[in-house]
């Protein structure tokens, strides 16, 4: 059984917000204002949807890795 699940975050500069999905976890999409906020609400959201979607059952230990992407432009 997987342990570790991976996490996108990608910086939504219109919305001002980072938003999460991952391919490996059903039904993940969550946004916050800044990455330290998300990392708390996918705490809950991560081990909340792979009970709900039958892919761990508790007592399991899991962890998640997040790969963020921001770009940013400058007027030079």
């Amino acid at each position: 059984m997987k342990t570790e699940y991976e996490i996108k975050a990608m910086w939504d500069s219109e919305a001002g917000v980072w938003v999460a999905s991952s391919e490996e976890v059903p039904g993940l999409c969550t946004e916050a204002e800044t990455l330290e906020i998300l990392i708390e609400k996918l705490k809950t959201i991560v081990p909340e949807l792979l009970q709900a979607n039958s892919v761990v059952f508790p007592p399991h230990p899991l962890s998640f890795h997040i790969v963020s992407e921001r770009t940013e432009m400058v007027e030079v």
